[in-house]
């Protein structure tokens, strides 16, 4: 099934988006495919090269992103010297509250895209975008880990539904 709003819609009143099936019939879309399809959109409008300038910028991509898991995912923004995409890496995927995060993986493909920062994220599925004192101990951690091979850690989103936290505006870096 694909998400389509080309070609003839069928007569409705309401402003329900719609998915055409196998059969070319038209169907109202559920609530995963309207998500599924903003990722899609959002992975075509920010594609490796594009520059990261505002935060603004970063945290509304990252919010379609991450936005309506209902488990914690946990992503890196690799980029290059100038700030600009390198590469969005879903690194771990967790539980409805905890992802483990593995440092030293981290640090793997930090090297294999040859990144010169990163910015992280994750999502908090409970809809409250308070950073924990784990969230925190693994930002210093990964900060530390990173530092060692001259990466630097620009910022740690935090995605809560519609609501998200910058570990940097809030000086947490």
């Amino acid at each position: 099934m694909s998400l389509d709003v080309e070609g003839p819609l069928p007569d409705r009143s309401d402003s329900a988006l719609l998915v055409r099936d196998e059969q070319g019939r038209y169907r109202p879309a559920t609530v995963d495919q309207i998500l599924n399809a903003a990722r899609r959109a959002i992975d075509q409008k920010l594609q490796r090269g594009a520059s990261l300038n505002s935060s603004q910028a970063v945290k509304d991509y990252l919010q379609a992103k991450l936005g309506g898991f209902e488990h914690e995912v946990f992503s890196a923004l690799f980029l290059d010297g100038q700030y600009r995409l390198i590469e969005y890496v879903e690194m771990f995927r967790g539980t409805i509250d905890v992802a483990s995060v593995y440092p030293r993986e981290v640090v793997k493909e930090a090297l294999r895209l040859n990144t010169a920062s990163v910015i992280f994220s994750h999502n908090h599925p409970s809809g409250s975008p308070e950073p924990s004192p784990a969230d925190l101990a693994l930002t210093r951690q990964l900060s530390t880990a990173l530092a060692t091979i001259d990466v630097r850690v620009l910022d740690h989103v935090i995605v809560a539904g519609a609501a998200t936290l910058s570990f940097a505006e809030l000086g947490l870096l």
